[in-house]
């Protein structure tokens, strides 16, 4: 009798150790994963945000006449994709700094109305920059290889340099998206 009692208070301890240093673990990685998501959005906007190149263009107005050379310059809010992109990203940082202050001061107590509201608001910073993702990519393949049907030039081989940060910006946008992602994730596997 007394070895089963001993032995159900080990169990219970070990139970203890684990339950908290598995919390502890958790926690961390939720502030880090949440940091991450913070910092990868802002790059995100910044990248795209200044992104600005001028090119001198030849435009040709009559076959039978040479063409005049004007400059042409490419800007993220030339583009309505391109603007909505930077701004979901911005909000997705925004949201990221502020969610991680309310988990910061959440981490000591046990309120699951705000843990719930703050997952509730990953899943739809998930959906934002999802959509925004796809938006500027869909734009960027267009200005990357143009469109045949519609007479669409492409642009990207004048401006190389304002489509490779283009690129860069939704890969960094891509991979933020991703640590909301595992953020919903360790909601759920927090809620279980």
């Amino acid at each position: 009798m007394e070895t089963e009692r001993i032995n159900k208070v080990g169990v219970d301890e070990e139970k203890k150790d684990v339950g908290v240093g598995g919390r502890r673990r958790v926690s961390c990685t939720g502030l880090f994963i949440r940091f991450m998501a913070l910092t990868l959005s802002l790059a995100a906007a910044i990248i795209l945000g200044v992104d600005k190149q001028t090119k001198i263009v030849p435009i040709t107005l009559v076959s039978t006449l040479p063409p005049l050379y004007v400059p042409v310059t490419a800007k993220f809010h030339d583009l309505s994709a391109f603007t909505y992109f930077v701004v979901a990203n911005g909000i997705a940082c925004s949201y990221g700094a502020v969610s991680l202050i309310l988990a910061l001061a959440n981490r000591g107590s046990n309120k699951r109305g705000l843990t719930n509201l703050i997952a509730i608001f990953d899943i739809i910073m998930v959906a934002v920059l999802a959509s925004a993702n796809g938006a500027a990519a869909a734009v960027g393949y267009l200005g990357h290889e143009g469109n045949d049907h519609v007479h669409w030039n492409k642009v990207c081989n004048v401006f190389g340099r304002f489509c490779n940060l283009v690129m860069a910006s939704v890969g960094f946008s891509l991979l933020g998206s991703l640590f909301f992602i595992f953020l919903v994730m360790l909601a759920v596997v927090k809620s279980h």
